[in-house]
């Protein structure tokens, strides 16, 4: 089994898996299944809907397909040949698949017993060898991704080389759907979102405000002390400005409908960018002033698909981990070097450490020098290696406008993440027409690059949420101790006990309730709570609390003063 990778195997089963619902269910109509990163899926058009008893027919089938090592048969037809079998067949997504193809590109089609689907391969050899494989759920989705278009259905599944794999897959699975930020939002009182509000649009409760504000307040800290300056910029845009820098050309499909003001049209703005280029413009800059580091946590606006809608992870109102810095050729390797440091600094603050860099170079297709486009990719380049970090290249995979780095992290279950992202641009400069002064006296155009380390804080917070479980550290904690009396004759001491916590900066409440002492901490362990601290007779007698420790269970009475000095040192050390 190893000749083949998992890729192909994928994507042999996601043709085994149409096969199979086209014996059971005559008559649909098919449109892509692809390989994903983690297993595969097909989209299906059919009257009947599909459920969980389902799966487990059509994964039988699957298995009996497999059983009868049925070869996968390539063919290659004239396009007036496929097209004509493909209207034979009724199967009309598969027609505009088709029409997407080039004139002059090869035109295949790949054979399963019965089932002969439009495809460019590779596959495994014959269905015998695609033997560990699990269908896993159901869901809709639109057409080509457009709300416009017919809704389908869409099987997932996935398969490996061997079951101890799936089994860790699966296992994997389960663990994240303990951690589903989405669930725990509910449980830990952090978010909502409302229809009467809108899809998409997040309203932060206390608990979820409170952990906010320690992550912003870190963030501005954080850049002050690595030499950035705060911005605040407008959250709407003249018509104008978006045509300079292209959006309203390039990205009109992701920007809200204009609002008419003073008879101008205005944008919700979709990026910070144009903002900090027009305070950039606002006088004449010197080389003498660079570099410029401009970092702001703008709030943006952008269209997003309701089918794509994820809980925190893909909205339409987020705020963007946003930051621009300009600044002369020679600056340049140094400052992507700073910036990659100080992306390593955040994301190991927050407790991840396994971190890769991936990075995209010059398309065929792009604006620019081409020598800037060298001394970029060389600047990103020793900036990764000055790190130590593990690289991947995509070759001719960066944008039209520059090259960029992203930084993909590993969370607590092993999911990897996408997220810092630094972006060479060498259109906006133009577009623009940035410049500086330089030691010469002359007008030079300076490099410009976009910079976000943690990317939204939305998305970072869902991420953040489902790789703590909801049990975030002692300094992002929104309560950090839960004092719990034994019973009311000791609601007195515990409040006090509260007051002095909380005069040393410690975020704490008392749970007042008239349930049992086991019932409180129950209530505090579903919160998921670094600290409670029981009290009763005795600690009140010799002003002291119990105190308990998430995940170690009692730790012991000891003097209050010395659990704020416990606690506070953990605080110090962001654990």
């Amino acid at each position: 089994m190893s000749e083949f990778n998992l890729e192909t195997i994928r994507h042999s089963a996601a043709h085994m898996m149409a096969a199979a619902v086209q014996n059971l269910f005559p008559g649909v109509k098919f449109d892509i299944g692809p390989a994903t990163g983690d297993g595969f899926y097909y989209d299906f058009d059919l009257e009947h809907r599909f459920g969980p008893e389902d799966l487990k027919t059509i994964q039988k089938e699957m298995k009996r397909l497999a059983k009868a090592k049925l070869p996968f048969e390539c063919r290659e037809l004239g396009r007036d040949e496929a097209e004509t079998l493909l209207r034979e067949q009724g199967q009309t997504f598969k027609l505009e698949r088709l029409a997407d193809i080039p004139e002059g590109e090869s035109v295949t089609f790949y054979q399963c017993g019965d089932f002969v689907d439009l495809c460019r391969g590779p596959h495994v050899e014959h269905t015998g060898q695609v033997r560990v494989f699990k269908l896993l759920s159901i869901a809709g989705s639109y057409f080509r991704g457009d709300e416009k278009n017919p809704m389908l259905q869409r099987l997932y599944g996935t398969a490996f080389l061997s079951k101890g794999d799936l089994k860790e897959h699966l296992d994997r699975i389960a663990e994240a759907k303990k951690r589903d930020h989405r669930r725990l939002a509910g449980e830990l009182e952090l978010y909502s979102v409302h229809d009467s509000v809108g899809a998409g649009l997040i309203c932060w409760h206390p608990n979820g405000s409170r952990i906010r504000h320690l992550i912003e307040s870190f963030w501005k800290d954080a850049h002050y002390a690595h030499g950035y300056e705060l911005l605040y910029t407008p959250h709407i845009g003249r018509a104008e400005l978006w045509q300079t820098s292209g959006h309203l050309d390039f990205y009109s499909e992701a920007m809200y409908a204009p609002l008419e003001i003073d008879g101008n049209k205005n944008y919700l703005k979709p990026m910070n960018c144009p903002f900090h280029i027009q305070i950039y413009s606002d006088r004449p800059r010197s080389y003498r002033e660079l570099p410029l580091r401009w970092a702001e946590l703008g709030t943006v606006y952008r269209y997003e698909k309701g089918g794509v809608l994820h809980g925190l992870l893909r909205v339409r109102g987020f705020t963007q981990d946003d930051a621009h810095i300009f600044c002369t050729p020679e600056q340049i390797e140094d400052e992507i070097a700073e910036v990659l440091r100080f992306s390593l600094y955040m994301w190991k603050s927050f407790g991840f450490s396994d971190i890769k860099a991936y990075l995209a170079t010059r398309p065929e297709k792009a604006v620019g020098e081409e020598s800037r486009w060298d001394q970029a990719l060389h600047s990103l380049e020793q900036a990764v290696k000055r790190a130590g970090l593990a690289c991947e290249v995509d070759e001719g995979g960066g944008a039209f406008y520059g090259p960029k780095i992203d930084l993909k992290i590993k969370d607590a279950i092993g999911r990897e993440w996408q997220t810092t992202t630094i972006q060479f641009d060498f259109n906006l400069p133009e577009r623009f027409d940035m410049t500086y002064v330089g030691a010469d006296g002359k007008r030079h155009r300076p490099y410009m690059v976009h910079r976000a380390l943690l990317g939204s804080l939305e998305r970072f917070f869902g991420i953040l949420v489902e790789h703590y479980g909801g049990a975030f550290p002692v300094w992002l904690a929104p309560e950090q101790a839960r004092v719990l009396p034994i019973g009311e004759t000791f609601a007195g001491y515990a409040e006090e006990v509260c007051a002095e916590l909380r005069q040393k900066g410690i975020r704490a409440t008392v749970d007042r309730d008239a349930d049992t002492i086991g019932a409180k901490i129950r209530r505090a362990r579903n919160a998921r709570l670094p600290y409670m601290l029981v009290v009763g007779q005795r600690e009140q007698e010799s002003s002291q609390v119990a105190v308990r420790k998430r995940g170690e269970g009692e730790q012991g009475a000891c003097p209050v003063q010395t659990f704020v000095e416990k606690i506070t040192a953990e605080i110090a050390h962001k654990q």
